[in-house]
């Protein structure tokens, strides 16, 4: 067997590991505008069915993919449930109540939760190094929950949101355990069907679980108060979300183990972190800066390479 293949397949699956999860880092922190402007629940509504309409040549089934058996149905639908509809609810909500770089800080432990979670499902052995993985996850998580030197004593009645950013970090950290399960259930969906197939069937599956919210909200919504360029943000949102950051992902999750495709989650906060402060103007303050420092320690822990016996 030629070993050039398969190394150079594993360095395209790396490749498109890293980028899926840099561009959902980038779109965590650009969601900000959209859930200014947009209902969450509408947003989502819109997200899938935007792309819905971008990929319905992507439900065929492959000449070479067998039949979906019932196990890879309930498989699919938790995937787009856990890892597309309850992840982006989770995400969009926490966003609007925090901001962009603390949650790209809590969004690092997205590898020790794989790890976890390949702990719990796939049976894998946690190691010391993974253990203290955690504990940095956490650590710099709680430092989060420490609110400013500088917070206001109170807050009007119309800015609950920018008063509780404890549960906006809550939520991203919900949305990092469905991350953690979207990478666990996705290993199994990728030895069952092709990238393609499995980005727009979770895509519908989402579309349909926000439908009934969505209706609901567009009904009472004014369209008309949303400027052009919130429109062209959430279509490049909606395309990165559902499609993009999908496919890359599935591909990539085909040639690597699913507990080693956590360590590119090392891209998101980074990502995150950065379009927060470069674009959307934010600043790090002292005790994000240790918490991202912890973090990333925390990720380094979690993927540095094992030595070879």
């Amino acid at each position: 067997m030629n070993a050039a293949a398969p190394h150079s397949s594993r360095l395209v699956a790396y490749g498109c590991l890293a980028l899926s999860m840099s561009l959902v880092g980038a779109y965590v922190a650009l969601s900000k505008p959209l859930t200014a402007a947009l209902p969450v629940l509408l947003l989502a509504w819109l997200r899938f069915g935007i792309a819905a309409l971008a990929m319905p040549h992507w439900l065929r089934r492959a000449p070479d993919e067998p039949p979906m058996s019932r196990r890879t149905r309930g498989l699919v639908f938790l995937e787009s449930f856990l890892g597309n509809f309850l992840f982006s609810i989770c995400m969009l909500f926490g966003v609007s109540m925090t901001s962009a770089v603390s949650a790209g800080v809590i969004m690092a432990s997205i590898p020790a939760a794989v790890a976890v979670a390949s702990w719990l499902f796939l049976r894998e052995r946690i190691t010391a190094r993974i253990a203290l993985a955690i504990g940095c996850a956490v650590l710099g998580i709680g430092l989060l929950a420490l609110p400013p030197a500088h917070a206001p004593a109170a807050a009007p009645d119309g800015a609950a949101r920018v008063a509780m950013p404890w549960l906006g970090n809550l939520l991203v950290f919900c949305a990092v355990l469905c991350e953690a399960a979207y990478a666990v259930i996705g290993k199994s969906l990728t030895g069952r069907l092709g990238p393609k197939r499995i980005s727009s069937l979770i895509n519908l599956w989402g579309f349909a679980l926000s439908t009934p919210f969505g209706i609901w909200f567009a009904w009472r919504f004014d369209f008309s108060a949303v400027g052009v360029g919130i429109w062209m943000l959430l279509v490049v949102y909606a395309l990165a979300a559902s499609i993009w950051t999908v496919w890359l992902w599935m591909t990539g999750l085909r040639h690597v183990p699913a507990a080693q495709a956590g360590v590119f989650a090392v891209m998101l906060p980074v990502s995150a972190a950065l379009v927060g402060v470069l674009v959307l103007g934010e600043s790090l303050s002292g005790v994000q800066l240790i918490a991202f420092a912890l973090a990333l320690l925390g990720v380094v822990l979690a993927t540095w390479p094992p030595r070879q016996s």
